[in-house]
């Protein structure tokens, strides 16, 4: 990498905390960071998965630690930071990561669902944003990612609920990026297009994907490093430094097509 590169888009002595990070989106921007120089904390409930993420980037020389953490309890977040600053000593990066989805017709939607896809994607992201947020803030320092979606901006059939979350994300990336901002602190919002993931295999059937490349200008679905440079763009305290309240639509054009 080039001085004038690496001095935008390095992460050299930075600490970069991904929740979700066990999955496959996460992993991905996990393996992103540590190749741009953070010590990256690749924090979820899966230890095996965690671990192969820490031994894959150790196997590319990047430095990374596996911590747990159930991301909808806030003892647990709490003990999260708590840990990392104990062996880091600092957050310079979040990335709020996890995520799950549930194909269903609207009438078919249970309670449970519902509630277990909002808790997941909507107070495990706002969790995140305030315990970790309260400390960047205090430091006037730091930056927040949010992982939203291309249903942040427009409903999909099929995921009624899913949809809601993502689009509940945005609004809560913008209003946090208004509050944080004074205090030196970013938050925004990076929404990828149809990428396959252990969370929408069940919904990606072959006439789904059908239909999805008809509305995809690039004709595909993407590829999960595909989203780590705009990642790298958004966490970068330099090349991302007037950067905040926004949303990244990383999609292949999906959101630009009308008819």
């Amino acid at each position: 990498m080039s001085d004038f590169l690496q001095k935008l888009f390095g992460f050299d002595g930075r600490v970069a905390v991904v929740i979700g990070g066990t999955g496959v989106l996460g992993g991905e921007l996990c393996s992103g960071l540590a190749s741009a120089g953070a010590t990256v904390v690749v924090a979820g409930r899966n230890e095996e998965r965690g671990q192969e993420r820490v031994a894959k980037i150790a196997a590319g020389c990047g430095k990374a630690a596996f911590a747990s953490v159930d991301t909808v309890s806030r003892e647990s977040v709490r003990a999260l930071l708590a840990t990392v600053l104990a062996e880091h000593g600092k957050v310079d990066a979040l990335v709020n990561c996890a995520g799950v989805n549930s194909p269903a017709p609207y009438f078919d939607i249970t309670d449970e669902d519902f509630d277990r896809i909002l808790k997941t994607n909507l107070f495990a992201t706002h969790l995140a944003c305030q315990i970790f947020g309260k400390h960047m803030v205090e430091a006037r320092s730091g930056a927040i990612l949010n992982i939203g979606s291309v249903t942040s901006y427009r409903p999909l059939s099929r995921v009624f609920t899913y949809s809601a979350s993502k689009a509940a994300v945005l609004s809560l990336t913008q209003n946090i990026a208004r509050e944080f901002a004074p205090h030196g602190v970013r938050v925004n919002c990076l929404c990828p297009g149809f990428f396959p993931a252990e969370q929408n295999r069940k919904i990606l059937d072959p006439s789904r994907v059908e239909a999805i490349l008809r509305h995809t200008p690039m004709g595909r679905l993407g590829d999960a490093p595909e989203l780590v440079g705009a990642a790298l763009l958004l966490l970068s305290p330099v090349a991302g430094s007037f950067i905040t309240g926004e949303a990244v639509y990383v999609d292949g054009g999906f959101t630009a097509m009308t008819i």
